[in-house]
């Protein structure tokens, strides 16, 4: 008889938290008892996963204590995790932590099953596993087997980030200042989730200012890349938010070593072939990834696959994929079925 897991879901009221639910009743996750948690607010609101109905309960620290964890998925804001992560740990669980609070300690692996799935191994070490940020996650996906093949050297991507990249408050504030729009009062919209006015409008910040003139979001990208891949190559970011409710886009430019002459058919046959990965690459009939493609799948979409025009060793591609499931939910319960393999 397949062994079963106690899970607990940490933000099981925002939208990750929601979309993990909906992930795990999909891929049919072995699930003894569920048990979801968020802030006091949430207390006693309803969820429902596997045929099974759960009240939400309040997040604390002795909260772990006799419950027999053995995953608890954390998806609820870094503070959080930084507070709370240890104490699911000291009672026994796995944590897969969906926040940036570890993922750049050295101690605890950053994964992406399709990616590093060895890192794994690493848990035991913090007892944490972290999640990527979003828009390294479905590139990484990309860059990994282009980067076996050739040999990357530099990288360099603009995203087009959805609103819900920022929660439910994101799309709500989308939603809102359109409808204010429609009725003539756009002017009037209130701007709360995002540092200007997102309808009819893209925003070149995603997260803090940094020193080096990059926003923390592009430094999560560049710094979480090579972690993930082992790798020491350079990595540049534009990180852009655009008025689209659900699923990441990104324009990838990727430089390999001097001496290679980058071979179209082959770089798109390699990506073909990983897993996960979807190629729709047929401008002449108007087929490429868009975000109406891609949301609410688990799967990453590469297309606008072509050489640069004045240098060979340089490639340009185009990924789009669902932030809330590949970006997040997904890649979560991807880790956790991976860490079930390697302990069974």
């Amino acid at each position: 008889m397949e062994r079963k897991y106690n899970v607990a879901v940490v933000g099981a009221s925002g939208a990750v938290g929601e979309e993990l639910f909906r992930v795990l009743e999909e891929v049919e996750f072995p699930i003894a008892d569920l048990l979801p948690l968020a802030s006091v607010n949430s207390i006693g609101i309803e969820v429902k996963c596997q045929g099974k109905t759960y009240k939400i309960e309040e997040l604390t620290e002795d909260v772990f204590e006799g419950r027999d964890i053995d995953i608890a998925f954390f998806s609820a804001g870094g503070s959080i995790s930084a507070k709370f992560a240890k104490y699911a740990v000291e009672a026994g669980a796995v944590v897969i932590d969906n926040t940036s609070h570890f993922r750049m300690d050295p101690k605890v692996p950053l994964v992406v099953p399709e990616v590093n799935p060895e890192d794994i191994e690493l848990w035991e070490d913090t007892g944490i596993i972290a999640n990527p940020n979003c828009s390294t996650i479905q590139m990484v996906q990309l860059l990994k087997p282009l980067h076996d093949l050739y040999g990357i050297k530099r990288v360099d991507v603009s995203t087009y980030q959805a609103v819900s990249g920022a929660g439910k408050k994101g799309m709500e504030e989308l939603v809102r200042q359109m409808q204010d729009f429609f009725a003539f009062k756009l002017d009037e919209s209130k701007v709360e989730a995002f540092t200007h006015q997102i309808a009819l409008n893209v925003i070149p910040q995603i997260d803090v200012a940094q020193d080096n003139g990059y926003t923390k979001e592009e430094m999560k990208m560049v710094n979480e890349t090579n972690k993930i891949m082992h790798s020491d190559f350079a990595v540049s970011a534009t990180c852009v938010r655009v008025p689209v409710l659900r699923s990441h886009s990104e324009s990838v430019t990727i430089t390999f070593g001097e001496n290679v002459d980058v071979n179209v058919e082959e770089a798109r046959e390699v990506l073909e072939a990983f897993e996960n990965v979807t190629v729709i690459d047929n401008l002449e009939n108007n087929q490429y990834p868009m975000p109406i493609i891609s949301t609410d799948t688990d799967e990453t979409y590469v297309g606008r696959i072509r050489k640069d025009l004045y240098t060979d060793n340089i490639l340009h591609i185009w990924g789009v994929a669902d932030q809330v499931r590949v970006g997040a939910a997904t890649n979560s319960v991807r880790i956790a079925q991976k860490w079930i393999k390697l302990e069974d």
